[in-house]
């Protein structure tokens, strides 16, 4: 398992860092995890999870 920052999920999706929170709230895209008061991470497999998902919808019709 490893945890990236805001950063590197932003460029693995090429989605900006409001679009990534607004689909956090709509439960769209993985949670971040909490590391501290200030610091957040997400887990990479599970962007890497929902970018396969992105890619699966497109390889079938946008179902």
């Amino acid at each position: 398992m490893r945890l990236i920052k805001l950063k590197e999920v932003i460029e693995k999706t090429s989605l900006g860092r409001s679009t990534i929170y607004e689909f956090m709230a709509k439960d769209t895209f993985p949670k971040q995890i909490s590391l501290g008061a200030k610091s957040v991470a997400w887990l990479e497999s599970e962007v890497d999870d929902w970018i396969m998902e992105k890619l699966g919808n497109r390889d079938n019709g946008g179902i």
